[in-house]
């Protein structure tokens, strides 16, 4: 059974930081498409950040420069470094899995919130 388990959400004032993390059971991160996204009412889930299972990254232009993804081979997990926080960050941040080829497969967590105020 496969689960991502986000956590690391919370309440943060502007210019803060938080770190989100996305533990994985049933499916590897390093090979598998590791994303975050992002989702506030009324509007569509957004993508935020990439990882390939060869490591490479991609940023979303607003998380450009303030946020870093990463990942723990040995722990299976997959985090989200977010600097300089703006109240246009709040969201429900959801971790995703993909793999597209071979045994495809796409699943997501449950989400976690994050609000930046003061």
């Amino acid at each position: 059974q496969v689960q991502l388990v986000e956590s690391g959400g919370g309440l943060v004032q502007p210019g803060g930081s938080l770190r989100l993390s996305c533990a994985a059971s049933g499916i590897s991160v390093s090979r598998s498409v590791m994303g975050w996204y992002r989702q506030t009412p009324g509007k569509q889930r957004e993508l935020v950040a990439s990882m390939t299972g060869g490591a490479a990254t991609m940023y979303a232009d607003t998380a450009k420069g303030r946020f870093t993804i990463s990942r723990d081979n040995a722990f299976n997990t997959v985090y989200l470094q977010m600097n300089s926080l703006k109240p246009e960050d709040t969201a429900v941040y959801y971790c995703r899995a993909q793999r597209t080829i071979v045994a495809a497969y796409d699943y997501w967590g449950q989400g976690t919130p994050v609000t930046v105020s003061s």
